[in-house]
């Protein structure tokens, strides 16, 4: 058989993982074995971390309903359950934007949420 050199292969490999590497830190974008070892734990944190940017925004969006909610003399949860009741179709995303970018109109949405 044919002797395979594989040189070309091995270098466009290591060039396309250094070129991932690239903003790292000592060996991690240097050396190979280190470079493909912070490049597979990136590769997992970023699968992690993108369902976890969503906890993280729920969190700030329910943070913000909340302050606003106390703000007009209601809380968070009495908000979400009145706005349940009276059939206000508004997500936590949406409350949160109307909450730090229209006072007064969450201030109607919250006075809803207490009739009801």
């Amino acid at each position: 058989m044919a002797r395979v050199k594989r040189g070309v292969v091995a270098h466009k490999r290591h060039k396309r993982l250094f070129n991932e590497a690239e903003g790292r830190k000592g060996t991690r974008r240097k050396l190979v074995k280190a470079a493909h070892e912070a490049q597979l734990h990136a590769l997992a944190y970023a699968t992690r971390d993108r369902k976890q940017r969503k906890r993280d925004m729920r969190e700030l969006w329910i943070v913000r309903i909340n302050a606003a909610a106390r703000i007009n003399g209601i809380t968070y949860g009495r908000l979400i359950a009145g706005l349940k009741k009276a059939d206000v179709a508004l997500d936590r995303k949406v409350l949160a934007d109307i909450a730090v970018r229209d006072a007064a109109t969450f201030g109607r949405i919250a006075e809803v949420a207490k009739s009801a």
